[in-house]
């Protein structure tokens, strides 16, 4: 398991950015993560999307998968930032709001170089929300 702080010590990102609240589960391999954000109302993003209906943004979803797969990748790398390189078969299924524990499950599917592609749900309550492959590469910073 990871808290907050170590994951800001693979990640770049910071709040209000930072999607990754925990990660659960590295398996052995290294090669899949389930990690969660808790989701609560004081959501920067709340204030406008929507007013009085509020529904979490479906690309910071998958932007949640994309940092999920960065912790993984980016255990032992300092000197490198993992970018978005691709979206495929993005899917949602059921959307995200105040309360709601997302939960990410990212699978690597293939490395090429500095090439990753993987595979990720979001769920929440257990049943699936978002979907999407995603590929990232490994860049210098």
């Amino acid at each position: 398991m990871l808290n907050t702080l170590e994951i800001m010590e693979r990640l770049p990102h910071r709040y209000p950015f930072l999607l990754v609240d925990r990660v659960i589960d590295i398996n052995e391999e290294k090669t899949k993560i389930i990690a969660y954000k808790n989701v609560t109302i004081n959501e920067q993003f709340f204030n406008g999307h929507f007013p009085g209906h509020p529904i979490m943004p479906g690309v910071l979803v998958i932007e949640g998968l994309a940092q999920a797969l960065g912790v993984l990748v980016m255990g032992d790398l300092k000197d490198s930032v993992p970018y978005y390189a691709s979206i495929d078969n993005c899917k949602f299924k059921a959307p995200v709001t105040p309360g709601d524990k997302l939960v990410y499950e990212v699978e690597i599917l293939k490395i090429k170089g500095k090439m990753v592609k993987a595979q990720g749900v979001a769920k929440v309550d257990g049943k699936i929300v978002a979907q999407a492959d995603i590929m990232c590469a490994l860049m210098p910073k």
